[in-house]
């Protein structure tokens, strides 16, 4: 007899170490789609699913409403504010995301973002390829020793980098209100519960907390003014929670030294006057994106997808709790 295989759709951008997890499931047929397909093409697609691996593309309403037999939805990395939650939550489809598989990525990140910002990576590259040597006592440089850091949002990323910086012999402090001061002390961190008092004290600061209605602009012209002058700010986070004109303004200003900025409120982004500023270094939405990294989101974005199919699904990486009830 023959079997009814169930259909699980994977974009081509995924490392093939993920797909490499199906082998051997007779029971199940992958299915690829690219970032150049239609959205047409992609309903045409959900509408035979029952599972969909996401990297790039958005998933609203309209396409939850397009798969009837939907049974799960995995993200590839931990971001997923393309993702219509609630009608995949009204429907009772879990969305997963890939854990802590890309959590080292971007925490090395962030404080290679802190390192090239402290240590002025652009000027003294400048200076030797120019062959200005003479001018390389014009730009002040800092350790990481000695400095205070503000981490905001302390989960899967906000963690790593505590635990880094604190070997670095950083004052360390914690701006989460979902995590209780005690486990903050546990780890050796200071808990910073008044966000605003916090900014005036810190000479970093680093945001890794979600993007939600409660954090978009989080840091606004207020917040920024709160700063210690010649402080850095750096944001692996996502695009928004940032206000970028008022950023623009602290920075050109020399109210902040530098920021290390790798999301924008607007993705691909166009022509934005951060670009201009000498004192800000740019990456284009990469911070989880390693060799490494790209193979353990892989694997975990399909193993998130079997959990479910085989009605064992992996809770702590379920955004939706509530539809495993």
């Amino acid at each position: 007899m023959a079997v009814n295989r169930k259909k699980i759709l994977l974009p081509t951008e995924m490392a093939r170490t993920g797909r490499a997890v199906l082998d051997g499931r007779d029971d199940l047929e992958p299915v690829d789609f690219g970032p150049e397909m239609t959205t047409e093409a992609f309903h045409d697609l959900l509408a035979t699913a029952a599972g969909v691996a996401l990297w790039g593309r958005p998933f609203p309403a309209a396409a939850v409403a397009a798969a009837p037999h939907l049974e799960v939805v995995s993200r590839i990395g931990v971001g997923y504010d393309a993702v219509d939650v609630p009608a995949l939550t009204a429907r009772g489809i879990p969305l997963f995301i890939a854990g802590t598989a890309n959590s080292v990525s971007v925490a090395e990140q962030a404080l290679f973002f802190m390192f090239f910002l402290a240590r002025q990576g652009f000027a003294q590259d400048r200076i030797v390829r120019d062959g200005h040597w003479g001018d390389k006592y014009q730009h002040r440089m800092f350790d990481l020793y000695g400095k205070t850091l503000v981490i905001i949002g302390f989960g899967r990323i906000g963690t790593r980098l505590a635990a880094r910086c604190r070997a670095l012999e950083m004052d360390v402090h914690i701006h989460d209100p979902f995590v209780a001061e005690d486990m903050i002390r546990a780890r050796g961190c200071t808990p910073a519960p008044d966000l605003d008092a916090a900014l005036a004290r810190a000479d970093f600061v680093s945001i890794h907390c979600p993007k939600k209605p409660d954090t978009i602009g989080l840091i606004n012209a207020a917040r920024l003014a709160r700063m210690k002058p010649g402080a850095f700010l750096v944001n692996t986070a996502r695009g928004g929670i940032i206000d970028e004109p008022a950023l623009h303004a602290a920075l050109s200003t020399g109210k902040l030294a530098g920021a290390g900025l790798d999301v924008f409120e607007t993705e691909p982004a166009p022509k934005n006057p951060l670009f201009d500023l000498p004192n800000v270094i740019l990456a284009p939405h990469m911070a989880g994106v390693t060799q490494e990294s790209l193979d353990r989101m892989a694997i975990a974005c399909v193993r998130n997808i079997l959990s479910a199919i085989d009605g064992r699904p992996e809770a702590e990486n379920v955004i939706n709790k509530q539809v495993l009830a």
